[in-house]
């Protein structure tokens, strides 16, 4: 009986054993597989949550055939993460010195940058004697304010205090030296770690603006880093821009960085984190809309002691479309190639002049060319010159802002100048379509325009101002051809500002272009502009100088460019544009296609009045002031040359627009180059984009150099 009682016994306690064995079993897979027990235990005592930014990819940018200008690199940063990071001065210190130990026993020493010190001299840690002073240059900027500000909020004070005072109390904030003021580091680990501390809270270190300490690191750093699970430093995969064409189309593409403070509540509207990357200049801010990624979220769980119980994407990140421009890179380059020649090429030829010659070109030293498809607006080329390199922008931007001839100033887009005789074209359409003048009407010019002679004022023709020349009795084509002054000025005394305008506008001068970049409108000279500034009162000698391309007209190559595409077109106005199609980023199916846009269709030109003025300025380019330059052209172009006076102490701005080929015009090109002497010369630069543009076996224009100059 005991013998049973005692089997009873034992088979109730294994069974007891065996189901705790079960259940403990059962716990351990669920804690092991799903973490899901633990994460329950964890809520019921000090569990921590945190987030932390997953960054989008963000669209990359390509020419019009695929090519890449704009791409993506990915790098590893080291970032140190407030919710996660100790609050405790020793700890934080101590972690901070440990991810840089590791950087620099892995040989990536150069991924941490000192910050800046707000100091002339890096605060002493021994308490040795040193001459404090504040560094104006960082005082001065944003960082310097938000310093001024923690140290008048520490003293309790209305002044900023000392240099030496206010390096104490940093110390003393940071645990850095011990309650009588000696040092608890060594001189270059308490050097680092005020520098690192400093810029970490003037730099609004938060759970929103986690703190770049380690920049572009390799893949051992971030095994040693994981190996030893510093709690508040994460690594994250960085992306910066690499510009596949370094040096070309920098004004056109444009540049990234964090939200500008002039902008922060625009972008705050958007949705957008304030440590967001977007686009500042050129294309990266036109089509922020779709190079934009949404940013995801990493959901970390810890425990009491940083221990990462569980980890999931909370949110997923959505990357940006990619971007197809109008320009073609090849025709950029080309074009910007051939601006910069050009220049060379006029201040060599106006090398060896006599002294008292006039300004023929030697001060030349700036310029820009846009080309245009006639038929859709699309523009191909946009170049300005000088230049910068988007690879180099941060380390050249002192220079480049101080540099007199504005290489950051997108000329193109924004440089407005007289056109001189290039508007007589526009100026000619006009009367033909008023009925103002007939492709046979002829007037005189006697080299002096003698209308005003009473009054003082005798305008003059250039070939007078010149030579002491007339150009005698001609129409309109051969007006065109030889740029007579005095045949416009009577031209447009007769067709009147008002309808000059009427046109003008139709053509677009003095109006927007539709083009998605930072642009100027230019002036169109008028009564109105003149009322609106508060200017003398416009009189009809304002009229025969605005005919001419002078008077207060002032406007943009593109705008040019623009202007005479619509004369081709019969007056139909497209809207310029760089931006060509929008592509899923993974897919590279299109998003979105651009199509063609009328901007204004209210002026019509007949099929008289453009084939006589398009005649005109093939003459120009066959017979006219530009002959030499297309001398033997494969193709044939039809073209006008400008002369722009500026200063009398300057040369005057050579203005030359052009289109080809003449048949069936295709595109149109406009060179602007200041201080260029004269129109012809400018010609240089359009004919050799033509040539790639058009891929012509034809010989580029080049620069003879001196034998010491090679």
């Amino acid at each position: 009986m005991k013998k049973r009682e005692y089997l009873w016994r034992y088979v109730a306690l294994a069974v007891l054993m065996i189901g705790f064995a079960v259940a403990f079993v059962i716990r351990l897979v669920n804690i092991d597989v799903t973490g899901q027990g633990y994460v329950e235990d964890a809520s019921r005592s000090d569990l921590r949550r945190r987030t932390e930014k997953i960054t989008a990819l963000r669209g990359e940018i390509y020419d019009r055939n695929g090519k890449e200008l704009v791409v993506n690199k990915y790098h590893y940063d080291v970032y140190l993460e407030a919710g996660a990071l100790s609050s405790s001065n020793g700890t934080r210190n101590a972690t901070i010195l440990k991810a840089l130990s590791d950087a620099a026993e892995c040989g990536e020493g150069d991924a941490f940058t000192p910050p800046a010190s707000p100091f002339l001299e890096i605060p002493n840690m021994s308490g040795t004697e040193i001459n404090y002073e504040y560094s104006s240059e960082y005082m001065n900027t944003v960082y310097g304010r938000r310093l001024e500000k923690l140290l008048l909020s520490i003293t309790g004070e209305d002044e900023l205090p000392e240099a030496k005072e206010a390096s104490e109390l940093l110390k003393k904030r940071y645990g850095l030296t011990d309650s009588d003021g000696d040092a608890l580091y060594s001189e270059e680990n308490g050097a680092t770690l005020f520098l690192v501390r400093t810029d970490m809270e003037v730099k609004n270190f938060s759970a929103a603006e986690p703190y770049l300490i380690l920049k572009n690191i390799d893949m051992r750093l971030v095994t040693r880093l994981g190996e030893d699970a510093l709690r508040g430093v994460t690594v994250r995969t960085g992306i910066e821009r690499v510009y596949k064409y370094p040096g070309y189309a920098s004004h056109i593409l444009g540049r990234t960085g964090k939200i500008q403070a002039a902008k922060a509540d625009y972008y705050k509207e958007l949705g957008y984190p304030a440590d967001a990357v977007v686009g500042l200049s050129g294309a990266e801010e036109a089509f922020e809309e779709y190079l934009r990624g949404i940013d995801g979220e990493k959901t970390i769980i810890e425990d009491a002691y940083g221990n990462v119980i569980d980890e999931y994407v909370s949110k997923e990140p959505v990357a940006g479309s990619n971007v197809r421009l109008t320009i073609d890179i090849d025709v950029q380059k080309a074009a910007e190639d051939a601006l910069k020649t050009n220049i060379e090429l006029i201040v060599q030829r106006a090398e060896g002049r006599d002294e008292d010659e006039s300004q023929v070109g030697e001060d030349a030293n700036a310029g820009a060319l846009t080309l245009v498809k006639v038929k859709t607006g699309e523009v191909i080329a946009s170049a300005s010159y000088p230049t910068y390199d988007l690879v180099t922008f941060d380390e050249d931007y002192a220079t480049l802002r101080e540099d007199e001839n504005s290489p950051l100033f997108n000329r193109a887009l924004e440089g407005t100048y007289a056109p001189g005789s290039t508007f007589k074209p526009g100026v000619a359409a006009a009367a033909l379509e008023e009925g103002i003048i007939t492709p046979t009407t002829e007037f005189e010019c006697a080299g002096v325009y003698d209308k005003y002679k009473e009054t003082g004022f005798n305008p003059a023709c250039w070939i007078w101002n010149m030579y002491r020349g007339r150009h005698g009795f001609l129409a309109v084509t051969e007006a065109i051809q030889v740029s007579c002054n005095c045949f416009f000025y009577e031209t447009g005394l007769r067709l009147t500002i008002k309808n000059m305008n009427k046109y003008c506008r139709g053509y677009g001068l003095g109006l927007p272009t539709g083009i998605e970049l930072a642009e100027k409108t230019g002036v169109l000279a008028g009564p109105e502009y003149r009322e609106e500034h508060g200017l003398e009162p416009w009189t009809d000698g304002q009229t025969i100088t605005a005919a001419i391309g002078q008077s207060d007209n002032l406007f943009t190559p593109l705008q040019i460019s623009v202007y005479i595409s619509t004369l081709i077109n019969s007056g139909v106005r497209y809207k310029a544009h760089f931006l060509h199609e929008v592509r899923s980023f993974y897919t590279d199916e299109v998003v979105k296609s651009v199509t063609t846009e009328v901007l204004d269709d209210s002026i019509t030109l007949s099929d008289t009045v453009r084939t006589t003025v398009l005649g005109a300025m093939k003459d120009v380019i066959d017979n006219g002031t530009s002959a030499v330059v297309f001398a033997g052209y494969p193709i044939v172009v039809g073209g006008k040359t400008g002369t722009a006076q500026v200063k009398k102490t300057e040369s005057d701005n050579a203005v030359f627009t052009a289109f080809a080929p003449f048949d069936d015009p295709d595109v149109v090109a406009t060179c602007v180059i200041e201080h260029g002497a004269s129109g012809s010369l400018a010609g240089y630069a359009v004919k050799d984009t033509f040539t790639e543009y058009f891929n012509l076996d034809v010989p580029k224009t080049v620069v003879e150099k001196n034998e010491e100059d090679r």
